[in-house]
C-alpha cells in the first residue's frame, strides 16, 4: 500500500477540541482588561464594569481556582466583586 504521493491514510483533520483557537485574547490580556474595568468601575458605571471585571478575571484564571492564579486575574475578580456590591448598595 502506498501511503505517500498524495494518498493519505487519515481522512479527517483533527477535531476542533484538540486544536485551540488562537483568535481570542490570552489570559494575561484578559486579566489586565479586568483590572482596568474594575478600577474604572469605581468611578463610572460600576454596575456594568464590575461584572465585566469579574467575568474577565474568571476567564483569565482559566475558569477554575488554581493553586497560584495570575495576580491580575485575582485582582480583577476581587475588585470587580467589590465594585458590583458597592454599585448595588448605592
Amino acid at each position: 500500500m502506498m501511503a505517500g504521493f498524495g494518498h493519505t491514510t487519515r481522512k479527517h483533520p483533527r477535531s476542533r477540541s484538540r486544536t485551540r483557537s488562537r483568535s481570542g485574547p490570552d489570559r494575561a490580556t484578559l486579566g489586565i482588561i479586568g483590572v482596568i474595568c474594575a478600577v474604572a468601575g469605581f468611578f463610572v458605571l460600576g454596575i456594568i464594569l464590575g461584572p465585566a471585571a469579574v467575568v474577565c478575571g474568571w476567564l483569565a484564571m482559566g475558569r477554575r481556582w488554581n493553586v497560584a492564579p495570575p495576580p491580575p486575574a485575582l485582582i480583577a475578580l476581587v475588585l470587580g466583586a467589590i465594585d458590583t456590591i458597592l454599585a448595588i448598595a448605592l
